[in-house]
């Protein structure tokens, strides 16, 4: 990196280091409302007959300098936010503001200049190189369609690119099917990163790795993020890595986002029931926990069809918790703790949010039973426990009486036949 450039990008590398409290950061990237809806036709003329709605009305802000993770179950509409907010799709609904300019009907002549601070890492490392181009070609790629000229050339450039992620500079001639799933994510990462772009959509940047290199690389994209002040919005399943990686996380289902709070906030006292079953699947690395069962909630179904969702709240269908409320009436993303947004009727650890609605769904008593299942067997076996310890207290008093009453009786056997001896005695002398 030149003089030039370093000194162009100190004061970026600076914000991730600014004032502790994230409210303070300025805000990137702006999303209200987003919704991208899939039509579904049918018949001779293509008629639209229902739609895939894979997002349907999501709002959240990325600020300069932070990760922000994104989470939830496969179908959930993660992958498709992130194509969406870096306009590789275009939305059908909702506004998306960059940098405080308006990008969500930018045409695609437009978006050209803004794709060298947009970028994004794919979740397919085998879909998303080409495999008639060398890696050369590849990472050089951004280089040659925006017109940057880096400093020694872009061979040079490229090479340095691919000894960051962890590849030999050797494999600049070499073909995408020479390399594994896990070397061909690293290309990706080092085509996304070639231009320092400000804002990096990452979609399952290290499930396609394995353990030793996903630390590399999510350490490596730490390291790049102080000294270039990016931006990342990671969408991942394995919650460990997000809780290591992200300063906010929004969880989603089925095209919503139900929870948005402070990383260290959400895994310590998560509100919304749909999080807390998250959570509880995530093992815990403690050697002093072995052989010990942690609460496990197994949420009962499958994800319903993004076609015709529930209505209410969209988790009702598999929630333990649920009310009619919840069947008729969406709760809104509200605030219910400094920086923890809920979208809830019955969220967890605080107050009801619709105390006179007490009356549980049938799918809800259901869940009861699955959920409660393992913490009614916990609560037999101490009951058990118990009941063995009182009953190991209780023999020795038992015995105890049982003795006194033996000697009893003995006595009073004893005072029977005396007095039925001084009884004959009387008889004969009457006689």
């Amino acid at each position: 990196m030149s003089e030039t450039n370093k000194t162009e990008s100190a004061p970026e590398a600076a914000i991730p280091h600014q004032a502790s409290a994230p409210g303070e950061r300025e805000v990137l990237l702006k999303v209200e409302g987003l919704q991208k809806h899939f039509p579904i036709k049918k018949g001779i003329l293509q008629r639209q007959v229902a739609a895939v709605k894979a997002v349907d009305g999501i709002d959240f802000e990325v600020r300069k300098g932070e990760t922000l993770g994104v989470v939830g179950e496969s179908g959930c509409g993660k992958s498709t936010m992130g194509r969406v907010i870096t306009r590789l799709q275009d939305p059908t609904g909702g506004s998306i503001h960059f940098e405080g300019q308006d990008i969500t009907k930018l045409s695609t002549g437009k978006m050209r200049p803004l794709r060298r601070d947009i970028q994004m890492i794919f979740q397919d490392p085998y879909g998303s190189l080409n495999p008639r181009h060398t890696i050369g070609s590849i990472v050089s790629a951004p280089f040659r369609l925006q017109g940057v000229e880096p400093e020694g050339g872009v061979k040079k450039e490229v090479q340095r690119l691919l000894e960051l992620v962890g590849l030999s500079p050797e494999h600049y001639n070499r073909y995408p099917h020479e390399f594994s799933g896990g070397q061909r994510q690293r290309i990706g990462i080092a085509r996304a990163l070639a231009l320092k772009p400000k804002l990096v959509v990452a979609d399952e940047p290290v499930s396609a790795l394995d353990v030793s290199i996903q630390a590399q690389v999510v350490n490596l994209m730490d390291d790049l993020q102080q000294e270039l002040g990016l931006t990342y919005v990671i969408i991942a399943h394995d919650l460990s890595v997000v809780r290591h990686v992200s300063d906010r996380v929004a969880v989603m289902y089925l095209g919503k986002i139900v929870e948005f709070a402070d990383s260290s906030k959400l895994y310590e006292s998560p509100m919304h029931p749909y999080t807390k079953a998250l959570m509880s699947a995530v093992p815990v690395p403690d050697p002093k926990r072995r052989g010990q069962k942690n609460e496990r909630i197994l949420l009962r179904g499958d994800v319903p069809s993004p076609i015709a969702p529930p209505s209410g709240c969209r988790f009702h269908t598999r929630c333990w918790k649920a009310t009619q409320i919840c069947k008729t009436t969406e709760p809104p993303l509200l605030e219910l703790r400094p920086g923890q947004r809920v979208a809830c009727h019955h969220p967890e650890n605080f107050a009801d949010q619709a105390p006179q609605d007490v009356v549980l769904l049938s799918a809800a008593k259901e869940a009861v039973d699955l959920v409660g299942s393992a913490v009614l067997a916990e609560e037999a076996k101490q009951a058990q426990a118990s009941a063995a310890a009182e009953t190991a207290s209780e023999e020795p008093a038992a015995a105890a009486e049982e003795t006194v009453t033996a000697e009893e009786t003995v006595s009073a056997e004893e005072t029977v036949s005396a007095e039925e001896t001084v009884a004959e005695n009387q008889e004969s002398t009457d006689k």
